[in-house]
């Protein structure tokens, strides 16, 4: 009797009572924070890299400057529209940018048919020249045009052959009554590589480097007149 006297009941129903509720909490609370099973992880899909592709940037369009109707030149063209049907200015200027990339890179590789197409006879007679007199040198001219930047009509005028600068168009032969010649001068501004190298490939004139260039180039054509390639053809040309 004296053993069971000594036990502490009080402590031993203290344990009891704790042992129960920590099996309560432990059904309530352990699913949930400790002891649930964990959900299975999210499979978050992860984008592979594309590969990347240079897009090249497109060339810049060429700008077009023409005269007021109300100014000298403004009125020649208006005339020029009367003489030629469909001559339209804006479309002109389109024309001298194909015949301005077309010559300065068939004066490059010397292609001379190209040449024939687009220029007057004189023109085309200075331009061989000039090739002839490069390729005799053993030189080599490495031309890029990387932008035309502008085309603006800087003159016109109507001349009745005769009466003006002699004609140097394909129209000097054949009859020249009640013809009148067209010029037209256009200044163009663009962006090119250009570099002369002798026949050791040193440089002689130019550069590598993007440079930009000024030209005044003149187009004749005579009214009435049917000739071969162009109407319009490339008379002269000098930088501005």
């Amino acid at each position: 009797m004296k053993f069971l006297d000594a036990i502490p009941y009080d402590i031993v129903v203290f344990a009891l009572v704790s042992v129960l509720l920590g099996y309560r909490l432990w059904r309530v609370l352990g699913r949930r924070v400790g002891v649930s099973e964990a959900p299975a992880p999210r499979v978050v899909p992860v984008a592979r890299p594309e590969a990347v592709v240079a897009v090249p940037t497109a060339e810049p369009v060429a700008t077009h400057e023409i005269p007021a109707p109300g100014t000298r030149v403004g009125q020649v063209l208006a005339t020029i529209a009367t003489m030629e049907p469909g001559f339209v200015p804006e479309r002109f200027l389109r024309g001298v940018e194909t015949v301005f990339r077309s010559v300065v890179l068939a004066f490059a590789t010397g292609d001379r048919d190209k040449l024939r197409a687009t220029l007057t006879p004189g023109a085309f007679e200075a331009f061989v020249s000039a090739l002839e007199a490069r390729q005799a040198a053993g030189e080599v001219l490495q031309v890029e045009i990387v932008a035309v930047q502008s085309l603006a009509i800087q003159d016109a005028a109507i001349e009745t052959p005769g009466t003006g600068p002699q004609d140097t168009g394909p129209q000097d032969t054949g009859p020249r009554i009640d013809m009148k010649r067209g010029m037209i001068e256009v200044l163009i501004v663009s962006r090119q590589i250009s570099l002369l190298r002798d026949r050791d490939a040193q440089p002689l004139v130019g550069t590598e480097a993007v440079t930009e260039f000024s030209d005044l180039w003149r187009f004749e054509r005579v009214f009435g007149m049917q000739t071969g390639g162009a109407s319009w053809r490339l008379a002269a040309t000098r930088a501005a």
